[in-house]
Parts: C-alpha cells; structure tokens; sequence
C-alpha cells in the first residue's frame, strides 16, 4: 500500500515557499504573524540537495 505523504522538495516550495507567500495579501498576513509571534523560520526551508 502506498503510503499519504509522499514528499517533494519542489511541490512544496511551491506552496509553502517564501516568494508565493509574499505574492498574496494572505501570504504576506502569514509572515507578518510569524514575524510577531517570533518564529525562528518564517517560511519554509527545504534542506538537503
């Protein structure tokens, strides 16, 4: 059986990346909170090669 979660680094930066936030008025909202509640990661970081 295949698993739910089937991670892809490209897809998700995609999604949840810094630039696409930034491109919407609810992005934008969403960096602005994390920004004040003091998030060490503001937007995803998809690490490795």
């Amino acid at each position: 059986m295949k698993r739910t979660y089937q991670p892809h680094k490209k897809s998700k930066k995609r999604t949840h990346g810094f630039l696409t936030r930034m491109e919407t008025t609810g992005g934008k909202k969403v960096l602005k909170k994390r920004r004040a509640k003091g998030r060490k990661r503001i937007s995803l970081k998809v690490s490795g090669k």
